[in-house]
């Protein structure tokens, strides 16, 4: 376990309508007026019901070796697979990071749902998306910060779930970082809860750069319509395994 993490709940959101389409999966450019008017609808809802908090901290890289990365600071907990190895790789330490939305939202459109509001129920839900890729990108760019200041770099982001990432490796993530202080746990499955939840991982070092995203790595890149050309969690319609829990 990390025995230093930092806790933020100071993220400034700013939600407005292409975010909440954006959210959905459906391009602004194109939306029908009676989409954005239901997205222009749930936007005061959306902005009450968000209660962001995210955690992150950092453990130094003891060993690399193929697709295994073994990590130090008396942890020897171990990161596997091709993504992860390819987006750690020439790290000296590992960032982590838990956040979320938390529940209230979720639990708002599954009442949506319940009471046959579908088109609320779905605007709102991309509002809940839209606010937690801002809030893991608000963590990243932390992380970034911290690692340009002691002169080091900071390599791409990674999740488990995402293509060459078992989605199981979330128990390891898990067993390091105290999610649980900021009200995240993981299922038996691997899935997290709240469901507006993202885990990821960077690299750190002096020579690491955000010069690829995982997409780059997917089996599908050459035609899937979301391909992403830099930060995965600013994209419409994005999604991991891990992700598609907050769709």
């Amino acid at each position: 376990m990390i025995e230093t993490v930092s806790i933020v709940t100071d993220f400034d959101l700013t939600l407005n309508i292409s975010h909440v389409l954006e959210g959905q999966g459906v391009d602004p450019q194109r939306a029908r007026p009676a989409i954005c008017d239901t997205a222009r609808e749930v936007l005061d809802e959306a902005r009450e019901l968000l209660a962001p908090i995210g955690m992150y901290g950092k453990l130094l890289v003891r060993d690399f070796r193929h697709q295994r990365v073994t990590l130090g600071d008396g942890t020897d907990a171990v990161f596997e697979g091709p993504l992860v190895a390819r987006a750690l790789a020439g790290a000296e330490e590992v960032a982590l990071i838990v956040c979320t939305i938390g529940s209230a939202l979720e639990e708002r459109v599954g009442a949506m749902n319940a009471a046959g509001d579908i088109l609320h129920a779905l605007a709102l839900d991309g509002a809940g998306v839209a606010a937690l890729r801002q809030v893991s990108q608000a963590l990243s760019d932390r992380v970034r910060r911290d690692a340009s200041a002691r002169g080091l770099g900071s390599g791409m982001r990674a999740q488990p779930g995402q293509e060459g990432w078992s989605i199981w490796q979330q128990r390891v993530l898990f067993d390091l970082l105290p999610a649980d202080q900021i009200g995240v746990r993981l299922t038996e499955s691997c899935l997290m809860l709240p469901r507006k939840s993202v885990s990821v991982v960077i690299g750190v070092g002096p020579d690491m750069r955000p010069d690829a995203v995982a997409c780059d790595f997917c089996s599908k890149r050459g035609r899937c319509q979301w391909r992403v050309d830099d930060d995965p969690s600013l994209h419409r319609g994005f999604r991991s395994k891990s992700q598609a829990q907050t769709a």
